[in-house]
């Protein structure tokens, strides 16, 4: 079986946005609302659901989140859902959804990242759509940095289309920029130099394989259910093996390694060509560093880990599309990743 690629986006498509997850105070309505405008510049449609409310940790009930979310998916007239952000409890969607529906309508961009996760990795792994694990609609009004590119571009882009990023090697350390403040801001602060770092020991890093993955936190909750089977998915979809992509979003190492433990025993792993960790801003404990929790967890596994890369909670972002296949390089003097949407 092939994966299955949304067409491109043209201009006059539509966008929906909706909050799976956790909706947006009224204090960052404006900054929504920047976002909201560069997508239309692009020349889309923006179609804004009903669940948005961001006065609790939800957006709306469970039940009204996962009707909306299937309806703008079956909508062949909605051609990419974007989320504001992610969240915390987006776990309680997944026995709602109609995935019958999902896996029979024609597939339509997702894109988002952390408590996206959740709901894009499922989706992947049990209906083989490809989704974009990226930046969240909020973010989208940044800059992209040189070597990056946006998930603006990856969704308008033909059927096999390949694309290079390189990282700029510079990330902003800590904290986040005031939305409530500065609504309209658009240049990511990357004040700290550093580049991509292989965990399991020396060497040159040249391997490839079908992307899958997202944040360590949301999906250890997945481990062992039917809902994050990426051992079926590769047997279907990826017989030349995958490139798992895992990042933590703030949980501290001790916590990250638990987490990390439990998806190789239930088998996330198993397929594994190589594994790529998102850089993160999560604390290490007296004892355990966010580095010695993946290698704890993981060097078992005798493959390719190579941390530090732009694909989580710290900016800059690199969209990485689950289901592509790809080709990640890491020497001394060179870092890139490589995919294609075929």
């Amino acid at each position: 079986m092939t994966v299955r690629y949304p067409r491109p986006l043209l201009p006059g498509d539509r966008v929906g946005i909706t909050s799976p997850s956790s909706g947006v105070p009224e204090e960052l309505r404006e900054r929504l609302a920047v976002a909201v405008r560069d997508v239309e510049a692009r020349g889309y449609e923006v179609v804004t659901g009903r669940c948005m409310d961001g006065s609790g940790h939800v957006s709306a009930p469970a039940a009204d989140r996962a009707a909306e979310l299937t309806a703008m998916l079956t909508d062949p007239g909605i051609r990419a859902v974007v989320p504001p952000w992610g969240g915390e409890t987006a776990i309680d969607l997944l026995p709602l959804l109609d995935w019958d529906r999902l896996r029979a309508a024609e597939p339509t961009w997702v894109v988002g990242y952390s408590d996206m996760s959740t709901v894009m990795t499922p989706l992947t792994l049990l209906t083989g759509t490809a989704t974009v694990h990226g930046n969240n609609l909020l973010d989208t009004p940044y800059r992209v940095p040189e070597g990056l590119v946006s998930w603006l571009d990856v969704v308008a882009a033909p059927p096999g289309h390949r694309f290079t990023q390189i990282p700029p090697e510079r990330h902003r350390a800590t904290g986040w920029d005031d939305y409530a403040e500065h609504p309209d801001v658009r240049t990511f602060t990357l004040d700290t130099p550093g580049r991509w770092t292989r965990l399991d020991g020396s060497g040159d890093v040249d391997v490839e394989g079908r992307l899958v993955g997202g944040c360590i936190e949301m999906l250890s909750n997945l481990a062992g259910t039917p809902y994050l089977d990426a051992s079926a998915f590769a047997r279907a979809h990826a017989p030349e093996g995958l490139l798992v992509y895992v990042e933590a979003g703030g949980d501290d190492a001790f916590a990250i390694c638990r987490h990390l433990h439990g998806m190789r025993l239930a088998g996330f792993f198993d397929a594994a060509n190589a594994v790529l960790v998102g850089r993160t801003s999560a604390p290490d404990t007296s004892s355990l560093t966010q580095h010695q929790a993946v290698t704890d967890a993981l060097s078992s596994l005798d493959v390719p880990i190579v941390a530090d890369v732009e694909c989580g909670h710290v900016p800059p972002y690199l969209p990485l599309v689950n289901g592509a296949h790809a080709r990640v390089v890491h020497t001394s003097t060179r870092s890139e990743l490589t995919q294609t949407l075929d």
